[in-house]
């Protein structure tokens, strides 16, 4: 049979009367879990131990218990992925239609991401594109770890998530000039105006052939990150914000990420910090990989320590993060850029004043110039 035909059952829509029915919080919240470093390890030894598979690649989903079997993340819409490299080992070619976030968390590595080749070491971050074949390598002769985020449960959940083993690193085809500047091919027309206020008739022409912006494998070497984060344990107690670096993609523009679904942000706790509450849209996940806290999350508290991994802020839930009597740095993944296109990035920075649709109104503020130049 061909492969494009599908075999479907027959099914009937229904109408759900929904007729003077208030809107209610229906929404499943995912409760916190902690990732011990211990528990890593073990994962990290045990994939370690296993007989080189055919595409060479090592890995274990981080699965949250209460995710679907067809959208196994560790949040709604965050896949969390372990990945082990032996000494002199290497993938074979992988796209996907996801972009994702990498972290370094043991050894050395080197990357090929489409015509890009780097190397990254402890802590180092970078991203992958959607749909651009990479290669790991790793030609060092210690074992080499790294944690990968990616936005395949979302895709998943909406049936279009395509993974795709190739045999050779392959680019995306790439239309000629003259095909695109053929008139053939062009609305002579453009975009058609609709009243004053902005709306507009868009041709089939250009909305089969969307203005393109390059998407860029871009490296975070922790070394560089750090200096730059380091300065921040000047801001002192009283600094009513948070001290962190988001690493930022311009191609996400105001979206403030460095994949269009993540940021990813590097934070420096001070010894005996204890940050204010505050809730989110978007979930949080955190990888602390020096020093040791708690978070209290809708009135629990967990305890986490160096190495841990953490899904730390369900949506929407009350919570805040405090430091003991050690330095912690840590690595946050939230999908805050998703949540800004979408217009649902409600963020409440402060308990006692109200929540902001951040991305559409103006947002808050800092105390940082009473409190460091």
């Amino acid at each position: 049979m061909n492969k494009l035909r599908k075999s479907f059952e027959g099914e009937s829509a229904i109408f759900s009367d929904m007729s003077g029915k208030s809107p209610v919080d229906q929404n499943r919240y995912w409760s916190p879990v902690v990732i011990t470093k211990a528990t890593i390890d073990a994962e990290i030894d045990r994939l370690a131990s296993l007989p080189k598979p055919d595409n060479g690649r090592r890995e274990s989903l981080i699965v949250h218990p209460m995710a679907n079997s067809l959208a196994p993340g560790l949040a709604p819409g965050i896949q969390v992925k372990l990945s082990v490299l032996k000494p002199g080992e290497e993938t074979l070619p992988f796209r996907h239609n996801a972009t994702e976030v990498n972290i370094n968390i043991a050894g050395q590595g080197e990357v090929a991401i489409g015509e890009r080749t780097f190397k990254h070491e402890l802590y180092d971050v970078w991203n992958h594109p959607s749909y651009t074949s990479y290669v790991h390598r790793n030609k060092c002769q210690t074992l080499q770890a790294r944690l990968t985020y990616c936005n395949a449960p979302l895709l998943q959940h909406l049936n279009v998530y395509l993974p795709e083993d190739v045999t050779t690193s392959i680019q995306m085809p790439q239309q000629k000039v003259s095909e695109i500047s053929d008139p053939a091919r062009m609305s002579p027309f453009g975009m058609v105006p609709m009243g004053s206020d902005g709306a507009m008739l868009m041709p089939y022409e250009t909305l089969i052939n969307p203005s393109s912006a390059v998407s860029n494998a871009l490296h975070f070497p922790w070394s560089d990150v750090k200096a730059q984060l380091d300065k921040l344990v000047a801001l002192g107690k009283s600094y009513s914000g948070r001290r962190l670096y988001m690493m930022y993609n311009p191609l996400t523009t105001r979206f403030n990420g460095l994949t269009p679904n993540f940021f990813a942000t590097m934070t420096i706790r001070p010894a005996g910090i204890v940050d204010r509450p505050h809730r989110h849209v978007s979930a949080a996940i955190n990888y602390y990989f020096k020093g040791s806290g708690f978070s209290n999350v809708a009135g629990n508290r967990y305890e986490w320590g160096e190495g841990d991994l953490m899904l730390s802020a369900p949506g929407w839930a009350v919570h805040n993060h405090a430091s003991y009597d050690e330095q912690v740095y840590e690595l946050t993944v939230q999908d805050q850029p998703l949540h800004i296109y979408m217009e649902s990035l409600l963020w409440q920075e402060d308990m006692k004043h109200p929540a902001q649709l951040l991305g559409s109104n103006p947002g808050f503020v800092t105390n940082r110039q009473e409190v460091a130049a």
